[in-house]
């Protein structure tokens, strides 16, 4: 786990460029920042080390793999304060890609992929409800995805003193 701030203004650009596109190549990086190949290497594996760059991953259309439908599902459980199993039996389901302890009423906030408004209806029903724990779901159902994204704001140092 990451603890602390990035070292300086070049690891806050290399950590900028591998989010924006994480098959960046360590030379195209190297020019981008003033610094040798070599020198990117040492420093992505030390942001990597640290925890700061925690993986890669491809970002695949859920349309194209028949998971169109998008859900936020707020979910009600019983648990006793402190425990956490209903977050970890959510977070085992595979249609579910977020899980969010939450303070107010609700106590976690799960986002959900399925099939169709049936494949949700089923998920909701024989998983979801019947979890040990869980007192009640509310589903929101998205319409349109006017924004998704899971980069980061990486504010440099002259930009916050501007």
């Amino acid at each position: 786990m990451a603890t602390g701030r990035i070292i300086d203004t070049i690891d806050l650009r290399i950590a900028e460029i591998l989010q924006a596109n994480a098959r960046e190549t360590q030379a195209d990086i190297a020019r981008d920042v003033g610094l040798a190949p070599s020198a990117v290497l040492e420093r992505i594996r030390k942001l990597e080390a640290r925890g700061v760059i925690k993986g890669y991953t491809a970002q695949i259309d859920p349309h194209v793999i028949d998971q169109g439908m998008l859900a936020f599902v707020a979910v009600r459980s019983e648990e006793p304060l402190g425990d956490d199993n209903v977050g970890r039996l959510l977070a085992d389901c595979a249609e579910v890609l977020e899980v969010h302890h939450v303070a107010g009423d609700d106590c976690y906030l799960i986002k959900v992929r399925a099939r169709d408004a049936e494949h949700l209806g089923q998920l909701l029903r024989t998983r979801f409800g019947r979890m040990p724990g869980v007192r009640s779901t509310r589903t929101t159902i998205v319409l349109e995805t006017v924004k998704e994204t899971s980069r980061l704001p990486i504010v440099r140092v002259q930009e916050v003193s501007s």
